[in-house]
């Protein structure tokens, strides 16, 4: 029984590496090597006051955090979880259970 699936998983094996190459698509272009460019940073916009500093965090021109960094005390967040605008208050970013959200389809 052993000679036999490992005969087969061998079979398998073989006839996926004969397989001919997919071409790629004519607009999918390599990934360029070496150091990023100014223009692949985060959009994080820093704006520093008189009473710490803010960073906005941006996706689609929306703001979804702020890190705030009073020049007292520990920095804190305001995320916008449903992006809606209205943002809650976190101390962290660890902790608590947070399920992954990702953009399916916007309007």
């Amino acid at each position: 029984m052993r000679i036999t699936l490992t005969l087969l998983t061998l079979l398998a094996a073989a006839s996926v590496a004969a397989a001919p190459a997919v071409p790629l698509p004519p607009d999918l272009k390599p990934v360029p090597d070496g150091a990023p460019n100014p223009g692949d940073a985060p959009p994080v916009t820093i704006k520093p006051s008189g009473a710490g500093r803010v960073e906005e965090y941006r996706t689609h021109g929306r703001v979804y955090m702020l890190k705030i960094t009073p020049k007292v005390g520990k920095p804190y967040y305001l995320i916008d979880q449903k992006g809606e605008g209205f943002f809650t208050k976190r101390d962290t970013l660890e902790g608590g259970l947070q399920p992954p959200m990702w953009t399916v389809k916007e309007f």
